[in-house]
């Protein structure tokens, strides 16, 4: 048997191809398979890989965002739960429940404290209001007190620190007649309750 290729001489192509056309053609034939195989297959399922990977990245974000705006609204739904809890907390347990309960808060209590503080109640007037929009009304008093201005500045600061709900919305000081005279002190102060059908 002759060697293809020899050390003296090139053997022509056209001779190989002619002595080993069978398998030329075999080896024609498998590479136009592989090539039609990597063209109708293999490079559509990497591009359909490729669209599921795009896919998939875009709904992990997606996910993401949706939970965090869960979150977001979690947290807004147990704020609004906390506030509402809070505010009725204050309207139960912090406001007067009514006018009557109002005016014992800003005639008894203040009267009792001026006692305490030995300051001399003189006179009060109370003003129950409307609040546009609102269900809650407003009682203003107004006091006209007479002490030493230690005792005033203590009864003061009573008021302001007290558990019940009062608002100091003017203090009007002046001086007595002479200097044994007591200092007069006209407080204006606000309170708020829950007005009801027949709140006067």
């Amino acid at each position: 048997m002759k060697a293809l290729f020899g050390m003296a001489e090139a053997v022509p192509l056209s001779r190989v191809t002619r002595d080993y056309r069978s398998w030329v053609v075999v080896l024609g034939a498998a590479l136009a398979v592989n090539i039609g195989i990597l063209g109708l297959v293999v490079v559509p399922m990497f591009s359909a890989a490729d669209a599921v990977e795009r896919r998939a990245a875009g709904a992990a974000e997606a996910l993401a965002a949706a939970r965090a705006e869960l979150a977001a609204a979690e947290q807004t739904r147990d704020g609004s739960a906390q506030a509402a809890k809070d505010l009725q907390r204050f309207y139960t347990a912090v406001l007067p429940t009514d006018v009557a309960a109002a005016r014992r808060i800003t005639h008894l209590k203040l009267s009792q404290m001026a006692r305490d503080h030995a300051v001399t109640f003189q006179r009060s007037a109370a003003s129950p209001e409307e609040i546009r929009g609102s269900t809650l009304r407003r009682l203003r008093v107004s006091y006209a007190l007479a002490g030493d201005y230690d005792d005033i500045r203590a009864l003061i600061y009573d008021i302001e620190t007290a558990t019940d709900f009062l608002v100091i919305d003017n203090v009007f000081l002046s001086e007595g007649a002479d200097q044994q005279a007591p200092l007069t002190l006209t407080l204006d102060l606000s309170t708020y309750y829950q007005a009801t059908p027949h709140a006067q």
